[in-house]
């Protein structure tokens, strides 16, 4: 199928469709006049893709781990490195979401004093 295909069959743009086969992603091959055709299995990579993005994944991990991704949900066999890269990857998650908590105690200490203040005047 040609990339205008799968783009429709996706509900994913050419232009991501194309950055996703420059990162290793998806693969495609060149017919004479120079278009892009994929296989019917296209489809469902893309969407494991989408999937696996929606996860807060990036790029990069997904080429490693995506190998081990079978069905359109995903479900992840587990490949050599697979529960290590999902682990650093969950622990990256949370570091985030404490930096967060700890941004937003200092926005409220903030808040709290500036309202205090605003009270007494």
């Amino acid at each position: 199928m040609k990339i205008g295909e799968l783009s429709r069959q996706t509900g994913v743009s050419q232009r991501l469709l194309r950055y996703y086969e420059q990162q290793g992603l998806l693969s495609s091959h060149r017919a004479p006049s120079g278009y892009r055709h994929y296989s019917p299995e296209a489809v469902t990579v893309v969407r494991q893709i989408r999937r696996l993005l929606a996860a807060g994944l990036t790029t990069e991990v997904i080429r490693d781990i995506l190998p081990c991704a079978r069905g359109e949900v995903p479900v992840l066999d587990p490949c050599p490195d697979l529960l290590a890269t999902l682990r650093s990857q969950l622990s990256g998650i949370d570091d985030r979401i404490s930096c967060l908590q700890q941004t937003r105690g200092a926005l409220v200490d903030f808040l709290t004093a500036a309202e205090r203040e605003s009270a007494t005047r």
